[in-house]
């Protein structure tokens, strides 16, 4: 379980401490720079916003409030990782239920690790034919991309390779409620 407090920036999670790494008024600078780039691309335009759950939630919400564009919103949840590792397979928990055929579809993630996850969700969203397709994410860790096609058009920040909890980013779905981006501590 976190703890109840954030102590010196930190919080832990069985055993394993976390400090914080973006903090919330960073993330909030983060989301508008991405809503600002989206704005001048889509202006005019009224692009389907599908939200990757459970951890891009807080970076849609955001996202949405900060468009001065008309969109829409769907989600799908999909699922690639077990504790801090990634199983190296996604699986499709709630399948995208929205007709993209001939829309300008933005998918929303909160990151791009390995791009394993990205990579198997644009083959399947190209299939339903969207206008256009791109991703934006608030993270992305450009040293793990294993597909180049998975690479977002969109990022908030660039990071290491670096396991992040808060801010809709969990451990074993915990921590998703913290303000700030926490990460682990190494060693």
């Amino acid at each position: 379980m976190i703890n109840d407090q954030i102590v010196n920036n930190s919080v832990s999670y069985e055993g394993m401490i976390f400090d914080e790494y973006i903090s919330a008024q960073e993330i909030a600078q983060l989301v508008q720079n991405v809503a600002q780039q989206i704005a001048r691309d889509y202006a005019g335009k009224q692009p389907v916003l599908v939200c990757v759950l459970h951890g891009a939630m807080l970076f849609l919400t955001d996202l949405m409030r900060a468009l001065p564009i008309d969109c829409t919103v769907t989600t799908v949840r999909l699922q690639s990782y077990e504790g801090t590792n990634s199983t190296g397979r996604v699986t499709e928990s709630v399948p995208l239920q929205a007709d993209i055929r001939d829309k300008d579809v933005i998918v929303v993630e909160d990151i791009v690790d390995s791009g394993i996850t990205m990579h198997y969700f644009k083959q399947n969203l190209r299939e339903r034919q969207p206008r256009s397709l791109k991703v934006a994410s608030l993270l992305s860790k450009p040293s793990e991309l294993q597909f180049e096609d998975a690479k977002p058009d969109y990022v908030g920040r660039e990071i290491p390779k670096k396991f992040v909890i808060g801010y809709g980013f969990d451990i074993n779905e915990f921590a998703r409620n913290l303000p700030s981006i926490y990460a682990l501590r190494e060693g």
